[in-house]
């Protein structure tokens, strides 16, 4: 499954010549994964309430393809490359149209509050398979 997630780039996403500045990026990907787990039908604040864990970024290897200006109409899309007892490897692409202007590997995985490594919760495991 692949989730679709809009965004339009404002000017404030922008340096002072119009072009998405790259640290945006992560961002644009952050609030796409958080939209696809809402979609999913996860609650992450009942996950960290219920079973005291948290989604935390391990590690984003990125690639900067082509400069999003502002004012484009961009589209990150997320699908899952694999799951694992602790740890989500996602795949997300900016594509404006079907230009892809930047892609990342992000793999998240599963912490306690304390920060200590966790499973994900088995209903996670089954809804993201």
């Amino acid at each position: 499954m692949i989730h679709s997630f809009p965004l339009r780039v404002y000017y404030e996403d922008t340096d002072m010549g119009g072009i998405v500045y790259y640290a945006n990026y992560l961002k644009f990907i952050e609030r796409a994964r958080s939209d696809w787990v809402r979609d999913l039908g996860i609650d992450q604040n009942a996950m960290r309430q219920k079973d005291g864990v948290i989604f935390a970024v391990r590690r984003v290897e990125a690639d900067y393809l082509a400069p999003a200006l502002f004012d484009d109409m961009l589209e990150v899309r997320t699908r899952t490359l694999a799951v694992t007892g602790a740890r989500l490897v996602l795949e997300q692409l900016v594509l404006r149209g079907e230009e892809r202007l930047f892609a990342a590997q992000v793999t998240v995985v599963c912490l306690t509050e304390a920060g200590q490594p966790a499973r994900l919760p088995a209903n996670i495991r089954l809804t993201l398979h």
